[in-house]
């Protein structure tokens, strides 16, 4: 994926000067360039971590940009693309994985493909009690 490419359409953006804490769940593609602490979810979206964006997360996405700091495990379900000024403290694990000279990466890398996110077991335990009680 050429660096062009990733820019064609941004649905959500989250600037510079903003914060989240918890849950991140998306569609399509999401560029931050804010701070975010928790954990980044989307099925088939791309994340786009800009180079001003500082990421304490657990993420989990269809394919993934890093330009900016991720200090969590980054599992995507197609593809990660690092550029520098990149700096990952992490694990990263997608089929294919393609990092730049001039990136700071210290973690393990798996190339191989993600196996999609369980259903949680909480939801699966609440919808068989709801039959139960019907």
């Amino acid at each position: 994926m050429k660096k062009n490419e990733h820019a064609d359409h941004i649905s959500t953006l989250l600037g510079v000067g903003t914060t989240i804490e918890g849950n991140l769940a998306f569609k399509d593609t999401i560029r931050l360039d804010g701070v975010v602490r928790g954990k980044i979810l989307s099925d088939k979206g791309t994340l786009i971590i800009g180079e001003r964006a500082v990421v304490e997360a657990q993420i989990c996405v269809g394919a993934a940009i890093v330009k900016g700091t991720v200090n969590g495990h980054i599992q995507a379900l197609e593809r990660i693309d690092v550029y520098p000024p990149a700096r990952i403290t992490g694990d990263i694990q997608a089929p294919v994985i393609s990092i730049e000279t001039g990136v700071f990466f210290n973690g393990n890398c798996r190339m191989a493909e993600v196996e999609p996110r369980p259903v949680e077991k909480k939801t699966i335990e609440t919808t068989r009690d709801e039959k139960k009680s019907e």
